[in-house]
């Protein structure tokens, strides 16, 4: 069935919405790998069409009385407004509504980038799967909440029946960064709350979270499924632990490394939540992934899920140096991937490859590589 949006030509945010299927170009490199490799074609795992995004942050932008929540038109800043957007959750969408409902009574003066000037700056929205409640995190081009207080007032009287929580950030600098480095808890619950496995996860509005939840915690199970129990397990990279800390339970040890601080406050969060027996076994490794390279060395099963630029060069070194048993390489880049893996393949061998559609109608994909040491 094809699909049609009506927010295009102007929103770029899906430009393979009338093609159905994984993009065909970095499925090809991947198949090309496989082929090299002599093992099987790619295993493909699509995801639904549309509302399958739980996740978005969104600029505010035009008239302080009719405000335009959306993403910027290709090469401007000019938001595109996109109230009927096919791929968010219709939670999303709902809550969206009724922010600028509010932002628009309030008449708080929308964001000028040419100007930097303006209050209300960006809205992220996360829905939690487990409640259908939405965290929002409203962006300001202040140091301060005292501004848009009133606005915060109205806007938390939603607490408890659309929103789970409500957060404010503060962005007062001239750049393209969405959060900034001021943040406020208003009301609700504090973190967007998961599960990985046994283990308990938590969000904060500033830790990194997949959009596509559904299909990314699919990916995640089949991580750990890798897993042998006993084993000592390292994972780079590790976010919030979506992935790795339900390993708490099977794993003899678990390392985590991560840098962000707000995933990090999320992973502290969610090691805490573990029973005395598991969390005894959970090691957090704050700062880069090159320099928290070393945990490779002891481990047998170690997981990294890079940004798109792949693997931290001392990284990708010791890992060739020390290779582990098993790797499990979680790769949203497909060229960085390549260039990973040519470095690899010197010390591992590739034993699988899948695609996961975490992007749909965009030329991306989400790549499970594991590697078995030689």
């Amino acid at each position: 069935m094809s699909l049609v949006c009506p927010h295009q030509p102007h929103c770029p945010g899906c430009p393979r919405l009338a093609t159905p299927g994984l993009p065909p170009e970095p499925l090809g490199r991947l198949t090309a790998l496989a082929e090299r490799a002599g093992i099987p074609a790619p295993v493909l795992h699509e995801s639904p069409p549309t509302a399958f995004r739980r996740r978005a942050r969104l600029a505010i932008r035009g008239r302080s009385d009719a405000p335009k929540l959306g993403i910027f038109e290709a090469g401007t800043h000019r938001a595109v407004h996109i109230p009927r957007c096919l791929v968010h959750h219709p939670v999303l969408s709902r809550v969206v509504a009724q922010v600028r409902d509010a932002l628009s009574r309030h008449r708080v003066p929308t964001y000028s980038d040419s100007a930097h000037a303006g209050l209300a700056r960006y809205l992220q929205v996360v829905v939690e799967r487990e409640t259908e409640r939405a965290q929002v995190t409203l962006v300001t081009n202040d140091s301060s909440p005292k501004s848009v207080e009133p606005l915060l007032a109205d806007l938390a009287q939603l607490v408890g029946d659309t929103l789970q929580g409500l957060w404010w950030n503060g962005n007062p600098e001239r750049t393209n960064t969405i959060l900034g480095p001021h943040f406020e808890h208003v009301a609700g619950e504090r973190y967007v709350r998961d599960v990985s496995g046994d283990a308990r996860l938590f969000y904060p509005p500033g830790a990194f979270g997949q959009s596509n939840l559904d299909l990314a915690m699919q990916l995640a199970a089949e991580v750990r499924a890798l897993a042998a129990p006993g084993e000592r397990v390292a994972e780079l990279y590790a976010g919030v632990g979506a992935i790795g800390l339900g390993l708490a339970t099977s794993a003899s040890s678990l390392d985590l490394n991560e840098l962000g601080a707000g995933s990090l406050e999320g992973l502290s969060a969610g090691v805490a939540a573990l029973p005395s027996l598991h969390r005894e076994k959970v090691h957090v490794h704050p700062g880069s992934a090159g320099a928290c390279a070393p945990l490779v060395e002891s481990a047998g099963f170690v997981i990294v899920d890079p940004p798109r630029k792949g693997l931290d060069p001392e990284l990708l070194a010791q890992l060739c140096r020390t290779p582990p048993a098993r790797l499990a390489y979680v790769s949203c880049d497909v060229a960085s991937f390549e260039r990973d893996s040519e470095q690899l393949l010197r010390a591992l061998r590739l034993r699988s490859l899948a695609a996961y559609d975490l992007f749909p109608h965009t030329e991306h994909v989400e790549t499970l590589a594991v590697f078995e040491r030689n």
